[in-house]
Parts: C-alpha cells; structure tokens; sequence
C-alpha cells in the first residue's frame, strides 16, 4: 500500500489508518470514554474493519487471541483502562503462553493527569511487563505510525505472542501532519532458517535412529508448512505426535499419527516417547504440558538425542539443553525438511504407534444416561472435515481432545483451545472463528462451570448473527478440581459443587436455539435441530456427576486415595 504523505489528523484517525495499511479486517471490543476518537475512526472505516462489539472484556481479549490463532495475523482488541485492562489480561496471557500474535490497545488517562492515581488510572508498563512481548505507551500523537508497525512487527517475529499499546487520551485528540508507515512485513515470512551443517546433523541423526519420534506444535503453521510436514512423514515414515493442543497441525487420521503429548496422554506414547532414540521437536516449547510436568524428557539433559526447532532463540536451552537446537521458523524448516531424501530405515515403528492410538480411542464406558463416546461418534459422523472445535479447560475436553480427529488433509486451524489452560476460552474463541469463516462450521464444546465464564457472549454471538453450535456438559461442579480434592483429601469436597441454570432457557433468554440432552439417544437429533435452527444454538448435555473423565469415576478415584492413606 503507498504511503500517505502527510495529511492532517488526530490521533485516532492516525492510529485507525495504521491498521487499514497493516491489513486489519476486524477488531473486537468494549467500548470506553478513554478512546472515543478511535471508535470514531473505526466508525469511518466500517466498511474495511468490522468492529465486534462484546460483553465483557475477557470475552473481546479472548475473541482476538483466536482470530491470531485461527488467522497468523495479530487479532486486535480495545478496551478502556482500568476495569477494562485488568478484564481483558486473561487474553494477553492466553496469547503469551500460546504464543499468539496479539495486540491489545488500551485507553488511558491524559498525560496531564499521569502518576495521581487519576480515575482507573494504571501504569501497563508495569502491569503487562511479564505477560506480553512488548508494553508501551504513545505520549506523542505524531510517533503514532511508528509504535503501530512496531507493535505488527514485534507481534509476528520471533516466538509470537501479545503486545499492550496504551493510548493517552490527549495523544487521541491531538491534531498532527504525520506520514503513514508502510504495511508490515509478517516476521514469519523473513525469519530465520535453518543452515546446512544444522540440516547435515538432522539428517545424520536420523539416519542413525532405530527409534525416532516427531513432535510438532506451535505457532507460526500455515496450510504449506503443514503439507511441507506431512510429505516428510510420509517420506521418512516416521511416527508423530502432536504437542498439547495442537492436534490440527498434522491429520489425525494419517497411519503415522500417534496421538496428542499433552495432559492425559497416552501412557504407551508416553513410553514411546520416552523411548525414543531421536525426537525431532518443531515448533513446541517443550512447556509443562507437552512434556507431563518435564517428566517425559529429563532436564537439563535428555536421555533422548533431541533436536529442537524453534522460532525463538530464547527458547532453545531454556528448560533442555537439546542436541541441536536450530532457531527457525517451522515454515522454513519444514520446507528444509520436505527436501529430504530417505534417510531412515524404518517400517514397523509408525504402524506400532498408530496401532496404540486407535487402541486408546476405542469405546469407554461411563456411568449414567449419556454416554459420551457415542457422542463423539455421532460428531465424528456429522460434521465437515473443515469444522472448528473450541473448548476451554476442564474435564469435559478429555473428550474432545481424545476421540475427535483433528486436521484432515488440506485442512487447516480446526482446533482452537488456551495451552494456558483458561477456562471460558471456549466461547469468545468460536464467535471468533464465526466472524472469521462464517462459511465453516464451529462448535463449541464447555463445561458448565466453563461456559459460565463467558456465556454473557451469547448475546455477542445473536447480535452480529454469528451461529456456532455450543455444547454445555454439566455435571454440576467444577469437575477437574473436584478430581484433585478427592484424589488429595478423599471426601472432603469443598468449594467446588455448582448450581446451575437450565442452559437450554438460557440461551433462549439471548434468542438462541436450546435443547437438553439427558440420554445418549436424543444427541444425534438435537444437534441436528441446532444445526439447521439458521441462528446461535446450545446443547446442554447433562452427565452423571461420577463421569469424570473416559478411564475413571469419582468414587474409584476416592476410594483407591483412602486406601493408600490407610496404608501409609
């Protein structure tokens, strides 16, 4: 896009013409006072932005941290100070932990007022430091294209994540002549990549392997890396798996596919894992869940050789001193990769592997009317390959994340969750995806105490006619930390017991579609009826209490820490 040689306008407008010359197309908010000239601005421009009003500020933080995700491109949200910043933190975290390109823009008090605690006044400098990749503040309404190209560029480079922008009140109204910046360059496209003698010491590895493992995760995956990805399996017929949360970047289905190293796996692909000779890990930090709380490889030093790719040099060494740590981009190492020629001997280990993970997708049975293996089955059957699944926290996702194929060839983004592990992502996350691909189909999958987070976004999703199909499991308590209270003090159960309301009546309330489901055989025709209902709808899915995850009960988990406390 040319640049603008020097028109005269505030700082709103300034700030509003940097996004339209980055590429933005939508940006999700909560109004403030401390920002009127950007929404007038944005109002200017409606026809090239869409503007998301929402509810709450966690739901509009949570909705950009998805766009990043789903998108590559830095989701953009704005909130006034204060109450509006701390709400929308929830946002910036999820998208730090799973580095997602993110800017978050804050409406500020006047420089004239700063540091005498004006009203909702907060320093962000100091608030954000340790969740975000670069906090600033634009005192100077003429250095206003700078800090915005900055923030795109800072946003997509290296390890991706959030940045805050703080907007002083009178940096908006102030009048400047200020040229525009020219559109950003995506750090992803000129990062760095992978030389020679590092590609030489991968191959050699490999070649050298009787028992190599792939982990990919990450951010940073676009259609091309991830094809780039899947000749190379296919060339070197390898086993992989994906890390935690990342399950669409490689086709579930694929007969090298082991299954998801994250919270809950596998224990074979644990075993496997642990196991392996070579693991090539491209793209995931190796954090806490990934790894089984740094269980699955030793730190510092791994007993595996480990090869380890990763678009932030910061990252490499940080917890394990790898092998060969090579700083680059998944796209340009995956193209690397894809150039390869065989250089493994290997026939029988990614057959093991896919065989362990159809084993551990095989039919579970639990207490109650509703069996939610065959619920999944009944999703497995129904919908697109190209659907969008989002979720929060909680027990309830095991379901999802266990027996839902992700990522079918040429298929791209189909799982959207907070590797930060937040509850009430799952909802804000699918009206994004909606916004985004209203063509695709998404649902979205929460628990009660979940949904409850974010549900107040029902009425975001009816107001711009955004219709994702929410699936509410309610088993009356905030399940996973019921589950460590019993496995930690069997029998005492407290603070975590929820009464709820009738969900179906809920959303009816906000104009949506609602139905209960209270057997397993009224599933396939509900989800049908919300499917076709043409506006929002929710399935409130009602499970037995005991049903706390596909392997185990409560009162299993209660009873077997009893007995190991009498036997201590």
């Amino acid at each position: 896009m040319s640049v603008n040689p020097k028109p005269t306008r505030h700082g709103g407008q300034i700030l509003v013409d940097q996004l339209k010359i980055h590429g933005a197309d939508l940006a999700f908010c909560v109004p403030g006072e401390s920002y009127l000239p950007v929404l007038d601005a944005l109002y200017e421009s409606r026809d090239s932005i869409r503007l998301i009003t929402c509810r709450h500020e966690g739901g509009a933080a949570n909705m950009a941290e998805a766009y990043g995700k789903l998108t590559g491109n830095p989701g953009l949200c704005l909130v006034t100070r204060g109450p509006g910043a701390t709400n929308a933190s929830i946002g910036v975290h999820t998208a730090f932990q799973d580095s997602t390109p993110m800017i978050l823009f804050i409406g500020q008090v006047g420089n004239d007022f700063v540091e005498r605690e004006a009203f909702q006044e907060i320093d962000y400098r100091r608030m954000f430091g340790q969740m975000a990749k670069w906090v600033a503040q634009i005192d100077r309404v003429e250095r206003i294209p700078e800090y915005i190209a900055r923030a795109y560029q800072v946003a997509t480079s290296g390890r991706m994540g959030p940045v805050v922008l703080a907007l002083p009140e009178d940096t908006l109204t102030a009048i400047a002549d200020v040229a525009d910046a020219r559109g950003y360059q995506h750090g992803q496209m000129i990062g760095p990549s992978p030389g020679e003698p590092a590609m030489a010491r991968v191959c050699s590895l490999l070649s050298e392997a009787k028992n190599p493992f792939v982990i990919v995760g990450g951010s940073g995956w676009n259609p091309t890396s991830c094809a780039d990805l899947r000749h190379f399996i296919e060339t070197q017929n390898v086993a992989l798996g994906c890390a935690f949360r990342f399950q669409d970047l490689f086709d579930n289905s694929h007969p090298n596919y082991a299954g998801d190293v994250g919270i809950g796996i596998n224990p074979k692909l644990a075993e496997r894992v642990k196991n392996a000779d070579v693991v090539l890990v491209i793209g995931a930090r190796l954090g806490e869940m990934t790894t089984s709380g740094y269980t699955v490889f030793e730190a510092p030093i791994p007993k595996q050789k480990l090869i380890h790719v990763h678009a932030g040099a910061e990252e490499l060494g940080r917890v394990y001193q790898a092998d060969v740590m090579i700083n680059s981009t998944v796209s340009a190492f995956a193209k690397a990769i894809a150039g390869l020629p065989r250089v493994t001997n290997l026939f029988v280990n990614a057959e093991l592997a896919n065989r362990d993970y159809q084993q551990w997708q095989a039919r579970k049975e639990i207490p109650g009317m509703v069996q939610m293996w065959d619920v999944m089955q009944t999703l497995e059957a129904v919908l697109p390959t190209d659907a969008i699944l989002t979720n929060g926290a909680g027990n309830y996702a095991t379901w999802l994340h266990r027996f839902h194929r992700y990522g079918g060839p040429g298929k791209f983004r189909t799982q959207l969750a907070p590797t930060s592990g937040a509850m009430g992502y799952g909802v804000p996350a699918a009206i994004a995806a909606k916004a985004v691909d209203p063509a695709r189909t998404v649902v979205c999958f929460a628990g009660d105490g979940c949904f409850l987070m974010t549900g107040q976004e029902l009425a975001t999703a009816v107001q711009y006619q955004l219709n994702v199909i929410f699936i509410v499991v309610n088993n009356g308590m905030y399940g996973t930390i019921r589950m460590h209270q019993e496995r930690e003090f069997p029998g005492n159960n407290y603070g975590t017991a929820l009464i709820n309301p009738d969900f179906a009546a809920y959303a009816k309330s906000f104009g949506a579609h609602g139905e209960i489901v209270e057997r397993t055989d009224q599933f396939a025709a509900a989800f049908k009826r919300a499917s076709d209902a043409g506006k929002p709808a929710l399935i409130e899915i009602r499970i037995d209490s005991e049903a706390i995850s596909p392997n185990t009960t409560l009162s299993a988990i209660r009873d077997a820490a009893m007995g190991a406390k009498k036997n201590a």
